[in-house]
């Protein structure tokens, strides 16, 4: 786990430019440093120290120097792709996964990403045809951004060490505030800088004599399979504990953040690390903490955690957006901070329970919205009829009153690309433009933005093209985003075993039926999940990460600091400042409840403060 950065230009003084650049991540590997220069490209590379300590260093070059790779990531089964190459007649300098990549590239060409299992992006240089190869893993785990500007290409892990090059133009993409007022978050290819974009999930690119050209390697291919709900709890449970033992590849402490959900609880149960870590914010409610504790008692496990007060939260919500490049408004991100920041005082490596509610159907708005369970039955039965015949019935129910049952009942029936934009709806289209300059009311719209993925599934379940969306929407943008960036930026490796090339391959092949029912979401992982813990974990209801904003915005001290941001003069350039103070006010009278929509303004602002007007890295007193 490390971070790379790196450009391809003409310039001479490359070697203090790419110093520049690598300073800007140093939180990424504080372990040690390297970099190449020539002519034409410079690499740059932060290490954090996991797999051969003392010979993993980058830059590697290839056997006669003519290649050279930089890698951010973890690659798990590297071991066994570097004895077929050693007995292809590869000769290997190091230990490290890094160097399988570089002479996998050798022997197979850009098909190397084909065979990779693991979290990366990694860039080679050809030093004879002065191309660039690089490649971001299936699901985006690891970020990967790159821009062409004033002759230059450049690329790595985080955007803030382009800001560092002087062929860089800072300047905000107006187009990405809109989209993100609904999502939360980034929604565009293009980032909020403008002319700064995603290499995308499960693509490589080439970059030679100035054109780029990027294409797909993976994708999602859903296919069911018949098979008993038995059978679909066997192969679960068995991918689940081969999963978490590759991802025990290390010569450091691995430890697992631990929540009260099932996902996390179901891999520390498979894990056993020595540590686990929770967090919490005091009261009952909004710490998982509690039942953490409860759970490592009864599997003999060790529980670190810690409760974040509203004004550490506060005092450090604008270093988390900087460590986030893009403005993230999702709740979650501060605890996440925090657990990274305690975790790292006893672990280098920590595994967590992200993936399985997108391989596993285990959200709640993919259809899941009642606790009725006769309504739940009655509607099992009703998606059984023909599509025709069901989306007809979903038409009657939204134009009808609402009754018990009826969300529950249009989200089973409806097609998805009627309803369904991801995990998080914080504004809705056209109240996002109230509250916005007419500058900023110009956009692609959510439709647009959601098709572009739902054309690629028209033939599948209702269910399945949710979860396709949000593999390539909500899980990249949002929350292996967060995961990286926040653990990184307390230099600790986050890994993800239930989001691993080999677990999809199975998840694809299980039933909706045994997915999401009349019993509940992610029903046969919760049941391969029930091998390994009590039934009140593995029954639970997903909560993520319990957050008090609520609370916080209806307290005078944080609300007045809120306010006193939504009144500074910037603010006005992008929205209707009356109209946010309004609804700031009007929350905090206990009028309303908009404690989401206020939080993604302030996220937005917090974030845009820190980048283009301050200018500097957030200072934490």
């Amino acid at each position: 786990m490390c971070g790379i950065v790196g450009f391809v230009s003409t310039r001479e003084n490359k070697d203090e430019i790419i110093e520049n650049m690598m300073e800007t991540i140093i939180h990424r590997g504080p372990n040690s440093s390297g970099k190449f220069t020539d002519d034409n490209v410079a690499l740059g590379f932060r290490r954090l120290s996991i797999v051969d300590l003392e010979g993993g260093s980058q830059p590697i070059f290839n056997e006669d120097d003519t290649k050279v790779v930089i890698f951010n990531g973890e690659i798990y089964n590297y071991e066994k792709i570097r004895d077929d190459l050693k007995a292809k007649g590869h000769i290997f300098k190091t230990s490290a996964d890094t160097e399988v990549i570089l002479h996998g590239y050798e022997e197979y060409g850009k098909d190397i990403v084909k065979q990779l299992r693991g979290m990366f992006s990694f860039a080679i240089w050809d030093r004879e045809t002065n191309e660039l190869f690089g490649a971001r893993d299936h699901f985006g785990i690891k970020p990967y951004y790159y821009a062409e500007m004033n002759g230059t290409f450049m690329f790595g892990s985080e955007i803030k060490s382009f800001l560092e090059h002087p062929d860089f133009v800072k300047e905000l993409n107006k187009k990405a505030l809109k989209p993100y007022m609904t999502f939360q978050y980034s929604a565009l290819e293009e980032t909020f800088f403008k002319n700064v974009y995603r290499i995308p999930e499960g693509h490589y690119y080439t970059y030679s004599n100035g054109e780029l050209k990027i294409e797909r390697y993976w994708d999602a291919e859903f296919s069911e399979k018949d098979m008993s709900l038995e059978e679909a709890v066997d192969m679960i449970d068995a991918a689940v504990d081969e999963s978490v033992k590759a991802h025990t590849t290390g010569e450091v402490n691995i430890g697992a953040f631990l929540s009260s959900g099932v996902d996390s609880s179901y891999v520390a149960s498979v894990l056993r690390p020595d540590n686990t870590f929770s967090i919490g914010f005091g009261d009952k409610s909004y710490n998982e903490s509690h039942e953490a504790k409860r759970l490592t008692d009864k599997l003999g496990l060790n529980n670190t955690s810690k409760v974040v007060t509203g004004e550490e939260a506060f005092e450090y919500f604008p270093l988390i957006q900087y460590h986030l490049d893009e403005p993230d408004s999702n709740p979650s991100c501060v605890p996440l901070y925090f657990l990274s920041e305690m975790a790292a005082k006893d672990a280098t490596i920590v595994l967590s329970g992200e993936g399985a509610d997108e391989l596993f159907a285990g959200y709640q708005n993919y259809g899941f919205n009642t606790r009725s369970k006769p309504v739940r039955v009655f509607t099992e039965s009703l998606k059984k009829l023909p599509k025709k015949a069901r989306y007809s019935i979903a038409r009657t129910i939204k134009k009808a009153p609402n009754f018990k049952g009826s969300m529950h009942m249009y989200t089973s029936l409806a097609p998805a690309e009627d309803f369904f934009i991801g995990q998080a709806e914080v504004f809705k289209e056209d109240e996002a433009d109230t509250f916005l300059q007419p500058e900023f009311q110009k956009s692609e719209t959510i439709k647009e933005i959601v098709n572009r993925q739902y054309k690629k599934v028209k033939d599948l379940s209702e269910v399945k093209k949710m979860q396709y969306l949000d593999l390539h929407q909500w899980m990249p943008k949002d929350i292996l985003l967060k995961a990286d960036k926040l653990s990184m930026a307390n230099s600790i490796e986050l890994r993800v075993p239930l989001l691993d090339v080999r677990l999809m391959e199975v998840a694809q092949q299980i039933p909706t039926k045994h997915l999401l029912n009349a019993e509940n979401t992610k029903y046969a992982f919760r049941k391969a999940a029930n091998r390994h813990l009590p039934d009140e974990w593995a029954d639970r209801e997903k909560l993520g990460f319990p957050v008090p904003i609520k609370d916080w915005l209806r307290t005078e001290k944080f609300y007045l600091q809120v306010r006193e941001m939504f009144n500074e003069e910037f603010v006005g350039e992008f929205f209707e400042q009356d109209k946010i103070i309004a609804l700031l006010d009007d929350n905090f009278k206990e009028k309303n409840d908009e404690r989401r929509k206020i939080w993604t303004i302030y996220t937005f602002l917090t974030w845009y403060k820190i980048f283009f007007i301050d200018g500097t890295k957030p200072v934490v007193a």
